[in-house]
């Protein structure tokens, strides 16, 4: 049912912007407009660059996380492939999160991972990540009650 509310707010949030199907899109950095994540990503925020994530087809959308960011154990429906834009992202993989597990990617690395593959994040700092794939996306906790949050 959580997934499902998910896509849910995921299509509310992000259906004006998509009206018209994209032929194009060209940006610049600071062209880029943030907006709140949903709520499954809660302080973050999200800019959906291309497409639509709560479809099928190619989309483009960048998470910007605040420092000290923490998700827990959660997997994707399709293939994720994510490219650090800025800041480090440190990412374990496996059903239970250990942040002495993680490793660090920063700016420039890239992160390839098949369909339900349970993996973990955790951010020191603000880190921007861009996930490049096709939709439907969504994000499903292994432990339903997990929710991602800002930790001390």
């Amino acid at each position: 049912m959580k997934t499902v509310l998910t896509f849910a707010a995921l299509a509310l949030i992000l259906s004006p912007a998509f009206a018209q199907e994209p032929q194009h899109t060209m940006l610049n950095a600071d062209e880029v407009q943030w907006t709140d994540a949903p709520p499954i990503l809660p302080g973050a925020q999200i800019s959906v660059l291309y497409g639509d994530p709560s479809k099928e087809g190619v989309f483009v959308m960048r998470i910007k996380f605040p420092a000290n960011y923490q998700v827990p154990p959660h997997t994707h429906p399709v293939d994720e492939i994510v490219t650090v834009i800025s800041g480090e992202f440190n990412l374990g993989m496996g059903e239970e999160f250990n942040e002495a597990e993680t490793k660090a990617y920063t700016s420039g690395a890239l992160i390839a991972m098949p369909p339900e593959t349970p993996h973990f994040v955790h951010t020191d700092q603000e880190t921007v990540v861009q996930i490049s794939t096709r939709g439907p996306w969504g994000l499903k906790y292994v432990n339903p009650n997990d929710k991602a949050q800002v930790t001390q």
